[in-house]
């Protein structure tokens, strides 16, 4: 690992970051490597030890690097995507008797599964009544919040909603629908077949509680997704926000030009 820098103004701490960063970026220290302990940069590079953490700070903030306690630190692994395309509500997949999400973690060898978080009634917020078009002076929607993992990894947090008049007195209001083809197959039966999608998508650092259900190591973004179903008449019947750790989701999307 090289160890000399011709700027003599660098920090300590930035030159001992850069280093270790060029190492990491040309796979001299390969994904899951353990880089050397506080101590040990601190003789290599004759500096006090807060200056060598400084530096391990810097990396992890940048993402490279994950402090595991009582291990050390390591160079990130890549983990493969769990991607969700345009096509994952197509009824070629009904056959497979999964829901989008189970089917692409199949599809990758994974085994996904959910932890239900809440089901409840409620008034819906600003946002949720505009894309419903629901009233908000009354408990007018239900709202299923969900955690999605793939394997042992937990992927998404998931919160639905869906306007009380679909969803009273269907398998919607318990934690396993009890439909082959999930909430969508549900849905369907209450008249309400997709015909259109309309999703949004930006990225954001998490949010405190999201960071904990995630399980979300320091310096990963999320993907933050609001799907909007759309029916054969043309009307909006359910709203999804997927928030989604960037490190191991990716959406595809491959459409026709309208």
């Amino acid at each position: 690992m090289n160890t000399q820098r011709p700027d003599a103004r660098q920090l300590p701490s930035r030159r001992i970051a850069d280093d270790l960063r060029q190492a990491i970026e040309t796979g001299e220290l390969l994904p899951g490597a353990r880089l050397p302990s506080e101590r040990e940069l601190a003789g290599q590079y004759g500096t006090a030890r807060n200056t060598a953490r400084e530096a391990i700070r810097l990396l992890t903030d940048e993402g490279l690097v994950i402090p595991e306690h009582g291990r050390g630190v390591f160079v990130r692994r890549e983990s493969p995507l769990i991607r969700l395309g345009n096509d994952r509500y197509s009824h070629k997949y009904r056959e497979s008797g999964l829901s989008p999400f189970l089917l692409e973690c199949a599809k990758q060898g994974k085994t996904g599964r959910f932890e239900v978080l809440s089901i409840e009634q409620t008034q819906p917020s600003a946002e949720v009544a505009r894309h419903l078009r629901l009233p908000m002076s009354e408990p007018s929607v239900l709202v299923r919040e969900n955690v999605f993992y793939a394997d042992q990894d937990p992927v998404h947090r998931v919160t639905t909603y869906i306007p009380w008049t679909i969803a009273e007195g269907t398998g919607l209001l318990n934690p396993e629908v009890g439909h082959p083809y999930g909430i969508h197959g549900i849905l369907e039966e209450r008249g309400h077949t997709m015909t259109r999608l309309r999703e949004s998508v930006s990225a954001r650092m998490p949010k405190p509680d999201e960071t904990r259900y995630l399980h979300l190591p320091p310096a990963v973004p999320v993907l933050d997704v609001l799907h909007l179903s759309i029916d054969q008449d043309h009307n909006p019947y359910e709203l999804t926000r997927f928030v989604m750790r960037a490190d191991l989701t990716g959406l595809l999307y491959d459409t026709p030009i309208e």
